[in-house]
């Protein structure tokens, strides 16, 4: 009989998070690529969902949709979820009492993220409820949660008594992340100039990016802002010395626009300083794109010498460096550095991390 490892996809039709959702499917192909010999990928979904992923042996669609699911679940009413392995890669997972040593039943899941504990006034208070009372949850009736980065692992210590169920597993760019053929006329339809510097962040942490790119008198692509935001940022950059023509906003893109924006840049830089997975950097370092880093916990630990990781006061300095002549060696280094991390890695080590347990 094989033993299955049952994958919660709770984003199949209701997508919450678009990079959460696309790591929750690129791990379960890499789950499937690397089950080990006697395993098997299954999945769990909410009413109507579909898995798109070859190679998963069985999916158990609930009777409830995402929002009564996740309420369900909130609660501890997790009936029809099931027992034996089960791995959620996020917060949604069916947290309820267990016997491991004896039912060989064992949940596990991944946390992206500490905003709803870091910066709860940028998220909807009943998301930061939800959030707060799935990681008590956790606390009480989870195996194992993970995080990305080691940094993560640290600051979570802090926030909830995990012990030693915290593990450390990376995710990774998506699978298949390459600049498309049809980039230049992509980033024409996003009407992106023909060079620019991206920036990620959030709130204040802009600020450091638009000075940089002050300096470096260099035109800004801001990516993923929340509908509604380019005033304030348009009001940031000028504040920052960056005229307001010169700062294109654009909001969540798909994959192929994404990689289009980020591999014409001439260069990267992230101002967060959140514990969280960094998305863009490490998509940037996947396509040899220089990266610029404000000191972090977690750039430190995930992009480490594959781009310009410095302090808020030295990210001028070391952007001018990545736009001229750091430029060849910062590709060559954030393309080093990006082969630590794929899908197959992190699922290999998640397969390890249920044989231990």
């Amino acid at each position: 009989m094989s033993v299955q490892l049952r994958v919660v996809l709770d984003q199949i039709s209701q997508v919450v998070d678009a990079d959460q959702a696309q790591a929750a499917l690129s791990l379960t192909a890499g789950l499937v690529a690397t089950a080990p010999r006697g395993c098997e990928v299954s999945a769990l979904v909410p009413r109507g969902g579909e898995v798109p992923v070859a190679g998963v042996r069985d999916v158990r669609a609930l009777a409830l949709a995402r929002p009564e699911l996740a309420t369900a679940w909130r609660m501890g009413i997790a009936s029809g979820a099931g027992g034996g392995l089960i791995h959620a890669p996020g917060l949604m997972a069916p947290l309820v009492r267990h016997d491991r040593a004896n039912d060989n039943h064992q949940v596990t899941l991944t946390l992206w993220d500490l905003n709803a504990w870091e910066r709860p006034e940028s998220l909807p208070k009943a998301q930061v409820l939800w959030h707060r009372a799935m990681l008590k949850r956790a606390v009480k009736h989870a195996d194992a949660v993970v995080v990305p980065a080691h940094a993560m692992a640290q600051k979570l210590a802090d926030v909830a008594r995990l012990g030693d169920r915290i593990r450390v597993i990376a995710g990774a760019a998506p699978d298949g992340f390459i600049v498309p053929e049809d980039a230049a006329s992509r980033r024409v339809g996003l009407q992106v100039p023909e060079e620019y510097v991206v920036i990620t962040g959030e709130g204040e942490s802009f600020m450091s990016g638009f000075r940089a790119a002050a300096r470096a008198d260099a035109d800004v692509v801001v990516l993923d802002a929340a509908e509604g935001a380019e005033p304030a940022l348009a009001d940031a950059a000028s504040a920052a010395g960056l005229p307001e023509r010169r700062v294109h906003v654009r909001g969540l893109l798909g994959t192929a626009d994404r990689a289009a924006v980020l591999g014409g840049a001439q260069a990267v830089v992230a101002t967060s300083t959140d514990s969280a997975w960094p998305w863009r950097a490490v998509e940037a370092m996947s396509l040899s794109v220089p990266l610029v880093a404000v000191e972090s916990g977690v750039h430190h630990d995930v992009i480490a010498d594959g781009g310009a990781v410095v302090a808020v006061e030295d990210v001028p300095d070391a952007l001018l460096d990545a736009l001229g002549t750091g430029a060849r060696r910062m590709r060559v280094l954030a393309s080093d550095r990006a082969r630590a991390f794929s899908w197959a890695s992190s699922a290999e080590r998640l397969w390890a991390l249920h044989a231990d347990l």
